[in-house]
């Protein structure tokens, strides 16, 4: 159905229930946002569209260097939420905070530069990357704890610089993306290892068991932008930055920051669905409940509002700052957070897109390099 007509259509249900003005107010959400450049990390309330940041944390453990807290992750019921601590001396650590308190309650090391993580749907586990950032161009892996003692049970190797990590919806399945392997990984949660991949380079994709041949094709090296620069003229490396299962796990999504392309894979037959064109350097994705997607673009300072079904863009809505960096969905399908680092000594934002009107509504300003983000309460 067009946009135009599925906006006609809410109105027209609106007026015919003869819902209130108040009713129709946008309801509170308490999103989380990790400042990487400055160990803090922010609670943001947002209510009728307007922000404010509620509580403001310093986070780490070293005190005379920057840990650069990188991922964030809320538990499902929203009474805790999980950190990375990316920087390290030389390894990094995973944090587990009280959500009421605002307290530590739990620390794990993990790698080398443990980045993006995810938990899963019943809130056992916790899936973090070791991205290796400032490590040799080895293969690293996905750490596997325990939610509840943070303890890690499982350290499983996979690629090159894996990034992106998302869970399947019914938690049986985990992805992430190998930004220097150009490919997909899959890890099965039941057996606690490498179950496929898939080799997202354009003109070569195809899947496969177990990790990736080390022939596989080498994406750029990234460098401390984690993407923001531009790729060599007429490369074909798709240099993947997140892996996002669809709603119903059909499909996966993968961003393809160095083609600007969104690559689309069966996740039963283990094929090449599409590639959808993106704007420059897409980054991040989410999914709404509902089935559109959303993509960041990392060097275009907007976010795309992507209709799954066509593949087209509905908007592309401009950002505040430039380096975009995170997004997530907020559980009704009402809006999007997105996460923007700025440059330098810039504050970095989060900004709050009505996905209705495909607008943004209003921005809070936070420390330098805002990124990784959660949304541990609302509708």
């Amino acid at each position: 159905m067009p946009l135009k007509n599925v906006l006609v259509l809410v109105a027209a249900v609106a007026i015919t229930a003869g819902v209130s003005q108040e009713a129709q107010r946008s309801p509170g959400y308490l999103v989380a946002v990790a400042s990487e450049a400055a160990d803090r990390i922010s609670l943001i309330r947002f209510t009728n569209e307007t922000g404010r940041v509620e509580s403001d944390i310093a986070t780490g453990v070293m005190p005379l260097a920057i840990d650069g807290p990188h991922g964030l992750a809320s538990s499902r019921d929203g009474r805790f939420f999980f950190v990375t601590l990316a920087h390290g001396q030389p390894y990094g650590m995973a944090l587990k905070y009280e959500t009421a308190t605002r307290a530590v309650v739990g620390r794990a090391t993990l790698g080398l530069f443990p980045a993006t993580l995810d938990v899963s749907p019943d809130g056992t586990f916790l899936y973090v990357v070791n991205f290796n950032l400032h490590g040799d161009p080895v293969a690293s892996s996905v750490s596997i704890l325990l939610a509840e003692s943070m303890q890690e049970i499982a350290r499983v190797m996979t690629c090159r610089m894996p990034h992106g990590s998302r869970l399947s919806p019914n938690g049986t399945r985990h992805y992430s993306a190998c930004m220097m392997d150009d490919a997909v990984i899959e890890i099965d949660t039941a057996a606690l290892g490498v179950s496929r991949h898939f080799i997202v380079t354009r003109g070569l994709e195809h899947g496969g068991t177990a990790l990736p041949p080390a022939s596989a094709p080498a994406a750029m090296t990234h460098g401390p932008g984690h993407g923001a620069e531009a790729p060599p003229a007429g490369s074909v490396a798709c240099s993947p930055t997140w892996a996002q299962p669809s709603a119903d796990g059909a499909t996966i999504f993968v961003a393809c920051n160095g083609t600007s392309e969104i690559v689309e894979i069966d996740a039963d037959r283990w094929t090449l669905r599409r590639r959808i064109p993106a704007r420059p350097g897409v980054y991040n994705l989410a999914v709404t409940r509902d089935g559109r997607l959303l993509a960041t673009n990392r060097r275009d300072q907007s976010v795309s509002v992507i209709d799954i079904a066509s593949g087209k863009e509905l908007a592309r809505i401009p950002t505040r700052r430039r380096v975009v960096h995170g997004v997530v969905v907020t559980p009704d399908n009402r809006y999007a957070f997105v996460t923007v680092e700025g440059i330098a000594a810039e504050p970095g934002t989060v900004e709050m897109i009505d996905l209705a009107t495909l607008r943004t509504v209003t921005t809070v300003d936070l420390p330098p390099q805002a990124g990784g983000i959660d949304i541990i309460s609302g509708t």
